[in-house]
Parts: structure tokens; sequence; C-alpha cells
């Protein structure tokens, strides 16, 4: 069942028992409010009878004869003492009957009944002893057709009203169900990895929230899907290279065309590209496994500012080959939920890469700003070139002196998988910053 009859059912079905319940209560309540009408009715009555009995003029006959004769408000006047009938518009057995269950039944009833019928009444004391009482009736059919005229109009008003209902809710549930329609038609395209050709669907709330989650998934697979493709073809270009290599001299070596000092450069190459190409085949194994798997990283609790002070300290040798001086500044200690290897191994990357590209002096600074610690590594070198910066830690992409494109990939991976951010930009030569949340 598609949604937009599954939502008109559901609709038409809530607004079928809301109608429903408020029809019971209002016919409930219909004929109380009748009732108290019609006692408000005969109390009028009453007082315009007192009113004509007590004034005993001759003009006065005629309605008071019409009061008497008007067979809509029966009339019954007795004594509660004696229980004897003074006047009565009533049949006999009716008046016998309300006068014997006066006392312990009907005095404060608002509705009297006998022999199945049953009758509104307002009953008053017209002696100051309480003796004689005016009793004024009026069937209760007549308030009973009243109602069920009403009920019947009322049920047409319901079914009118649900009809409006449904039709209304046909086309706003048209509208709000066809902006998933299109999402639809969206998704499948992306099913297709049709990617260039998703549009914009107009909706708003949080379909037009889902449909920029949507677009935004489809761009991210787009650029993934891209990424993918154009890291296989570095990877094979960047182990084809290695590979044939070692090919050429084992060849030219078998083949007697390198032999005495050739054939030693041969082999000393030949270890040199293996190692080359192990260790991309083991970077490659690395980031695989930061990207998917459990195993490799496990995490607790490490003072980040230590891990700061051992990568400088491994990197000495080289930044002294290369003439570097390195400046740390840090904070007393940051404690940090990583895996303290592995952070270490990123801070080792960054560093190794600040060093080969700075002319004279590598700066590493620390803060710490609403629980995160920020690491800035900055360099005096010529900096990062600007079309290289968008795609700066993705895998194979090196800049000027790099080795195997994967290192700066492989510490984003870390910096991400602990938790944190990593950032490049120009500064005065290239500055890279880290966050890493505390513990």
């Amino acid at each position: 069942m598609k949604l937009l009859y599954q939502l008109n059912a559901a609709f038409t079905a809530l607004i079928l028992v809301l109608m429903s319940i408020t029809a019971f209560f209002i016919y409930s309540l219909l004929m109380d409010m009748l009732i108290q009408d019609e006692q408000r009715q005969l109390k009028a009555r009453a007082e315009i009878l007192i009113d004509v009995i007590n004034d005993q003029s001759p003009s006065r006959g005629p309605e008071l004869s019409q009061l008497i004769q008007d067979r809509n408000y029966p009339i019954l006047l007795f004594d509660r003492d004696s229980g004897e009938v003074l006047f009565r518009t009533m049949p006999n057995t009716v008046a016998d009957e309300w006068i014997s269950r006066y006392d312990e039944e009907l005095i404060d009833e608002e509705v009297w009944g006998s022999s199945g019928e049953r009758f509104v009444v307002y009953d008053f004391a017209l002696s100051s002893d309480n003796s004689q009482v005016l009793v004024m009736a009026t069937p209760l059919n007549d308030l009973q057709a009243v109602q069920s005229v009403f009920a019947f109009r009322m049920i047409v008003v319901i079914i009118i009203g649900l009809v409006l209902a449904v039709v209304i809710s046909y086309f706003l549930t048209k509208r709000l169900v066809t902006p998933l329609s299109r999402l639809k038609l969206e998704l499948k395209k992306i099913e297709k990895r049709q990617f260039d050709q998703v549009q914009a669907v107009e909706a708003s709330g949080e379909i037009k929230e889902v449909e920029q989650s949507v677009r935004h998934m489809a761009e991210e697979l787009s650029r993934y899907i891209h990424s993918q493709k154009q890291f296989f073809q570095n990877a094979s270009h960047e182990l084809k290279t290695p590979l044939q290599s070692i090919q050429g001299y084992a060849e030219g070596i078998r083949d007697g065309i390198f032999e005495g000092e050739a054939a030693e450069k041969g082999y000393n190459v030949m270890v040199s590209e293996t190692e080359r190409l192990k260790k991309i085949v083991n970077e490659m194994i690395l980031l695989a496994k930061l990207d998917s798997s459990e195993d490799v990283y496990h995490p607790e609790r490490t003072d980040v500012m230590e891990l700061l002070t051992q990568a400088k300290d491994r990197l000495v040798p080289l930044a002294q080959d290369k003439g570097v001086d390195i400046q740390l500044d840090v904070e007393d200690s940051f404690y940090s939920y990583v895996d303290g290897e592995r952070v270490l191994q990123a801070f080792i990357n960054i560093l190794s890469n600040a060093i080969r590209h700075a002319r004279a002096q590598v700066t590493i600074e620390t803060s710490v700003q609403n629980g995160m610690v920020h690491i800035r590594v900055g360099d005096d070198g010529e900096g990062i070139p600007e079309e290289l910066l968008p795609q700066l830690f993705e895998r194979f992409i090196k800049g000027k002196g790099g080795e195997t494109g994967l290192g700066l990939a492989i510490s984003r991976a870390i910096v991400v998988r602990s938790g944190g951010s990593i950032e490049a930009y120009n500064q005065s030569g290239a500055t890279f910053e880290i966050q890493l949340p505390g513990e």
C-alpha cells in the first residue's frame, strides 16, 4: 500500500474517531440541555399560572383557560399531607402514582415516569407550609424527537465534514508525498551511480534536510569512487616502478649484461627497491586496517605532550643532517584516550615532512582550549602549493621530496581514528594543525 493511501487512511480514521467521540458527547449532553431548557419554560408558565390565579379579574379568565387546556403541559395540584388531588389535567392513574411516590422518590428528580411514559417536570409549593404542591410537566417524547432530529442533522454534518476532510487530506498528503517520490527517483540515480544527474528536490522541513543529506551523500560517494579509482591508478604506478627496476636488473644479471661492479650495483638497487616496495605495501595495509579494522588500534590513557617530545627526540638526527632546528613549546601534560604508538607515528610523519621542507627551523606549539589540545607544526619553507592543498591528505599524493605519498594519509587516518582532526595551510611556510580530545 502506497504511503499516500496509508496517510489518507490514517488521517480519515483519526477524523472519524474524533468526530464520533465528539458527536457522542454532544448527543449525550443535548438531552440534559433540553431538559434544563424545558424546566425553565415550565417555571415561567408556572409563574404565569400563579399570577393568573392570584389575579381574579375576569379579563384573565381566557388566559387561565388556555394554560389549563394546553395538553403539552399537564398540570397536577395536590395536598401532600392528605394525598388529595386538588386539580389535574392528566390521567388519574398518573396523578395517583406521582402523589404516592412524591416524598420518597420524585421530589428531587427532573424526569418523572409513569406507565412507560416519561415527563420533564417542575414542582414547587404553593402554600407557606409546603402542603400544597403544584407540578407542571411536559412529555419527554417531544424532547427525544428534537434530539433525534438534531442527531440526524449531526450525522449529515459529520458525513459532509468527513468527505471534505478526506479531500483536503488527499491534497495535503499528496503535497507531502510528492517530494518523497521525487527523492526516490534521485536515489535510483545514486543506485545506478549517475551522480552527475542528481537534481535538487523542492521540499521543506525535515524532507528538505533529508534531500540535502541525499545530495551530500551523492557528492561524497562520487568523490569516494573517484578517489578509489585514483588510488588504484596511483598504487599500480607506485608498485610498477620498483617492480620494473627489480625485473630489469634481475634479467640483466641473468643474461650476463651486468657483471662485476654493475651486477653488484644491480643487487643493491634490487634490495633497495624491494624495501621500498615492502614499505609501500605495509603502509597500504595499515591504511586499510585503520579504515576498517578494530585490531590495529588500541586506545589507552596517554600523555600527548610526552608523545610530541618522543617524536622530536627521534627526529633530531634527521634535523641535524638537514641543518634544521626544532623548537618545541609544550604544555605540562595533556592526557587523551588514544593509541600511543599510532599517534606517535602520526607525529613523526608530520614532523619529518616539516623537516624535509624547512629551510632552517621547525616550530611545535601547543595549547589547550575547551578540553581539546591544539598542536601546530610549522616550518619556514616554501609552503604547500595551492593546487596540492585540497588533496594533500589523499593517498599517493606526493609533494616535492615525498617518498611513498602515504605518510600524510596515514597521519590523517590515525588522528581521525583518535577522535580528532587535522588540517594544513600556509602561514610563513607550511603549517599543520592537529586537534585531539581530552580523556
